[in-house]
Order: structure tokens, then C-alpha cells, then sequence
């Protein structure tokens, strides 16, 4: 009688040559495995072909170019985050790094970040700190945070008033007039605590529609309730209503007059209303600030307070408006880092890179920047100084920056 479990083919050298390969890799793999008994050996039929393992899933897989060196470069990386090693090893294994990552796609090796862009060659000491290398933060956008800085950048040239539009476009409107409207403004959105992107965007609204239509001054103030109206649409969650705007002006104005105006803006924007302002772009360079300065990196609230301040003030001068916004930006951070800190260069390299701005480019603005800050025309004006001098802001507003050095430029 012949068994169940029996072989059901001749016991030839090649299945005999078989089951010694296969013997041989399971003696490898013992410590995990029980040993065979006599009635497994029994129940051997033919070698079992080896069983392709599932390919895990990490998400996304769409860039082809991720191989082993992408994987052994960030391998290295966080070790050198982790051990505290000396200059001379960080700067070999960046080395090792660039070497084993040469068959890496562009796009691919962007993607392997460090805290550091770049190392002198002499000291090995770093030059430009890596602001993007945070990806646990999706508001950060850290991924695609340059080219989207550098759409904004080529945005800002595009849509902008120019600098004497008050002269060659207004016969019954003055700057000084534009400067009262905008104090109102500031108060109003304090009342309303409507965020500060809604300011720069009304002001900027404003300037672009006085820079292609002809106002009377009793309009004046019709025009900054309706483009504060629109700003508030585009950037606030809840936007006050069409009513409560008329309700600023002392009922001055009926809510057909404002939907009216509204007509007008949004008809001479073409709907487009979105533009950088020096807001967009500050946010950005005192990451950088922080980041490059331990010191301030403990005071970064002083330090974003007294930035926003000072950047505030540039709405009320009509002169600034030949500056571009992230000019406008990059010299309050310069300017706010010189007021808490004048025991080291206010600029850097991080700054350098990250604002794309030297220190020489900024001398100009910085200067007229001071001159706001110093209040040295006598300004009456004073709805953003009473803003930042609450204790909210650490009452930045009473802060003074020293004279500016010719070395710092």
C-alpha cells in the first residue's frame, strides 16, 4: 500500500541537489525556525520557489529617482544632526554625501534637506542656515517655499503704483491727505481686529486705484472704506458687512454709494486684487533673522513685533512707495535687528540669501526707515505708534535704534 504523504516522483541527483540548497538555506535562518522533523522531511514534495515580498507603500512613490544614495545621504545627515562632531567630519561627510548622490535627479536631491546650505571652505564654519529643512510643518510649504517666493518676487514688479502717481494723476488729493485716510484705516481695523494682511492690502488697493483715476477729495474717504471692504473679503474669515463700513463713516456715505465705488475698484483691477506686500515678504526674511542669531532667536517675538512696527509705518509716507515691497521688508528686519542687537552685523549671509538683498542695497531705505522710526519730520499721526506701544507688543514702539554706522554697509 503506498502512504498519502509519500514522494510522488523518483528521488533524482537534480531533486536530490535541490534539497540540499534548500537544506543549506534553511540551516542559515535556524535560530528563528524550528528544527525539521522526520515527517516534514516525509511531506517534502519539490523545492518551494521563494515568494516576492510586497513593496511597502511610503506615500507618494511618483519620483523615480529616489534610489539608495537619497537614502544613505539623509542616513548621514540626521547623524551628523544627532552626534556632535567636529567641523572637519561635518565637512567630509557632506562631502560623501554630494559623491553618493551624483545619480540623484535634481528635483530628487532638493528633497534632501539639511540645516545647512552651504560650509566655508577654509573653517568649515556655515555659512547659509537652511530655513526650509522643517518639512513636519505643512503651513511652512517648505517643499515648494522658493519657487513660491520667487513667483512673488517677479509679482511685485509687475503691479504697482508708481512713485508720483499724487503729482501727475491728483488735482484736489495731496500725500498728506492719502496719510490721514490711512491712520483712520489703522484704527478702524485695530476696532474691527481685522488681521494685518487686510491693511496692507487696502492701502495698496487705494494707491493702485489713485494711480489711474482722478478722485475728489470728498471721496477720498469713500474710496478707503470700499477697498478696506473688498480686503476684508479676500483675506478675512468673517468680513464686517457693507453696513457697519457706512457705520465708520458716520453714515457719511449710503450703502449704495459704497457698492457703487466697489464697481468702480473692482472694474478698474480687472478683479485682479491679490498682490505681494511688504507683509508677504517679512514673514519669510525674520525666519531667516531668527534662525541665523541665537540671541534673537530667544527675543523672536520682540523681534517680530518691532519689524511689523516699523513696516507699518512705511504706509503712512507716500515716499515709500518708490521702494519695492521686499525692500520695504528686508530693511525693517535690518533696522529691528540693529534697535535689540548692535553687538553684531545686523546682516548676514542667511539674510543675504534668503532677501537676495546685500547690506550696500539697503542703505537708502534702512536710513528713511530710521528716519520714520525717529519720527524726525514731526509726523502727527499717530494710530500705529499707540498700536505697538501696548504691552500685546512689547511696547516696541518706545524702543529707539542707535545712529546707523557707514561700516554696516
Amino acid at each position: 500500500m503506498v502512504q498519502e504523504n509519500a514522494v510522488s516522483r523518483p528521488f533524482t541527483r537534480a531533486f536530490a541537489s535541490s534539497l540540499r540548497a534548500s537544506t543549506t538555506h534553511n540551516q542559515q535562518r535556524a535560530n528563528r525556525k524550528r528544527p525539521a522533523s522526520e515527517e516534514d522531511k516525509k511531506n517534502i514534495t519539490a523545492p518551494t520557489p521563494n515568494k516576492k515580498k510586497k513593496r511597502v507603500v511610503l506615500g507618494d512613490i511618483s519620483n523615480v529617482g529616489f534610489n539608495a544614495a537619497k537614502l544613505e545621504a539623509k542616513n548621514i545627515i540626521k547623524q551628523v544632526k544627532k552626534e556632535s562632531v567636529d567641523t572637519s567630519e561635518v565637512t567630509d561627510l557632506q562631502s560623501k554625501t554630494h559623491a553618493k548622490a551624483e545619480g540623484v535627479s535634481n528635483d530628487t536631491a532638493d528633497n534632501c534637506k539639511s540645516d545647512v546650505i552651504g560650509t566655508s571652505t577654509s573653517l568649515g564654519i556655515p555659512k547659509v542656515i537652511n530655513i526650509d529643512s522643517d518639512d513636519k510643518d505643512p503651513l511652512l510649504c517648505c517643499l515648494y517655499a522658493p519657487e513660491i517666493y520667487h513667483n512673488l518676487r517677479v509679482s511685485e514688479l509687475k503691479r504697482r503704483p508708481v512713485p508720483d502717481f499724487m503729482e501727475k494723476t491728483q488735482k484736489d488729493v495731496t500725500h498728506s491727505m492719502r496719510g490721514i485716510l490711512v491712520d483712520w484705516l489703522v484704527e478702524v481695523s485695530e476696532e474691527y481686529t481685522l488681521v494685518p494682511d487686510t491693511l496692507y492690502l487696502t492701502v495698496y488697493l487705494i494707491d493702485w486705484f489713485l494711480h489711474g483715476n482722478h478722485i475728489e477729495r470728498q471721496n477720498l474717504q469713500l474710496l478707503g472704506i470700499t477697498c478696506m471692504l473688498i480686503a476684508s473679503k479676500y483675506e478675512e474669515i468673517c468680513a464686517p458687512r457693507v453696513e457697519e463700513f457706512c457705520l465708520m463713516t458716520d453714515n457719511t456715505y449710503t450703502r449704495e454709494q459704497v457698492l457703487e465705488m466697489e464697481n468702480q475698484v473692482l472694474a478698474h483691477f480687472s478683479f485682479q486684487i491679490y498682490t505681494p506686500t511688504p507683509k508677504t515678504f517679512l514673514r519669510r526674511f525674520l525666519r531667516a533673522a531668527a534662525q541665523a542669531s541665537s540671541y534673537l532667536s530667544q527675543r523672536r517675538r520682540e523681534l517680530e513685533f518691532l519689524a511689523s512696527y516699523l513696516t507699518e509705518l512705511t504706509l503712512l509716507d507716500y515716499r515709500f512707495l518708490k521702494f519695492l515691497p521686499s525692500v520695504i521688508a528686508a530693511s525693517a528686519v535690518f533696522l529691528a535687528k540693529w534697535t535689540l542687537d548692535q553687538s553684531n552685523h545686523p546682516w548676514n549671509l542667511t539674510l543675504e540669501h534668503y532677501t537676495t538683498y546685500k547690506a550696500s542695497d539697503l542703505k537708502a531705505s534702512v536710513h528713511a526707515l530710521q528716519d520714520l522710526q525717529l519720527n524726525t519730520r514731526g509726523c502727527p499721526l499717530s494710530a500705529i505708534r499707540m498700536k505697538y506701544r501696548q504691552e500685546k507688543f512689547k511696547s516696541v514702539a518706545v524702543l529707539i535704534s542707535p545712529k546707523l554706522l557707514d561700516t554696516l554697509f
